[in-house]
């Protein structure tokens, strides 16, 4: 039962093997990203971007049909747009960042859902809003696994910038770290991340798999170091358990994955050491006895 439940799919059907193997790789670099957004108190910039990155995904799709090269540099070149836009716009206008951020992704939403719409059927606007693993195919495993690679090598060299950018801004310039580069990096990488997840569990999906692992880590560690860990791994479990419940339920690949990585976070905030609703309302040890 054991072998048929946990490894007949995978032994069985090569799609499933190659959705597999792409969400492991993002699995690995979109969780950390999550947690530097998170710790910078831009959990929500994640989703914006996400949505950001439909219009050019959907301008793709209107000249290129479903192929891959098209979906995914119209989506870099949307998420880029609407991750520069808003911050041009706030400094020309002189208003709030948030604002100009959230005005380009109500636009961006709508115009990339009515593009859609307009030249495809319904079953294309669900497969790249939600995914499907019947879409990883050989180029988006590239994608995917070079969008780790570049991810994961950004966050070696621009670890220690980022924590000093994260909890100690003025020290950091004091030191002469430009955090502008840093940000705008962690930005495009997001981006990037979010369009390579496109096939497997779609535009909307996709900003679940980077952030709900990164929140449930919150409640797991206390330095940015252990909850990058648990992030990886709360996300190469969700990974897992989301893609077997896809194909024994049933169900839709990406929502799958991020109804997995949900359980997790409430696990996370219901028993988690750091902050759970259990450990919070625990007597501490001098007043048990």
């Amino acid at each position: 039962m054991i072998h048929d439940i946990f490894i007949a799919p995978f032994a069985e059907f090569g799609f499933l093997r190659r959705a597999l193997v792409g969400c492991l790789a993002v699995s690995l670099s979109a969780p950390p990203l999550g947690v530097f957004l998170m710790l910078r108190r831009m959990s929500l910039t994640g989703d914006v971007l996400a949505h950001g990155i439909l219009p050019g995904v959907a301008l793709g799709f209107v000249l290129a049909g479903l192929w891959l090269p098209a979906l995914a540099l119209g989506g870099l070149l949307a998420g880029l747009v609407v991750a520069l836009g808003s911050g041009a716009l706030a400094r020309a206008t002189g208003g709030r960042e948030d604002a100009a951020l959230a005005a380009l992704y109500l636009t961006a939403l709508a115009a990339g859902v009515t593009l859609i719409s307009w030249r495809g059927s319904a079953v294309e606007l669900t497969q790249l809003l939600f995914g499907s693993v019947l879409g990883v195919d050989d180029p988006a495993l590239l994608l995917m696994g070079a969008a780790a690679s570049l991810t994961l090598g950004f966050l070696a060299l621009a670890w220690r910038p980022l924590i000093l950018e994260c909890f100690d801004p003025s020290f950091a310039q004091a030191v002469g770290v430009r955090g502008s580069v840093w940000h705008l990096g962690l930005l495009a990488l997001v981006v990037m991340n979010l369009v390579a997840a496109l096939q497997a569990v779609g535009s909307l999906m996709a900003v679940g798999l980077m952030m709900l692992p990164a929140i449930a880590a919150r409640h797991l560690a206390r330095d940015v170091g252990g909850m990058v860990l648990a992030a990886i791994g709360i996300a190469l479990v969700a990974t897992l358990v989301g893609l077997l419940a896809s194909y024994h339920l049933d169900l839709p690949s990406g929502p799958a994955i991020v109804l997995a990585a949900s359980g997790a976070w409430l696990l996370a905030l219901v028993f988690g050491p750091v902050d759970g609703l259990v450990a919070r309302h625990r007597p501490g040890r001098h007043l048990a006895g």
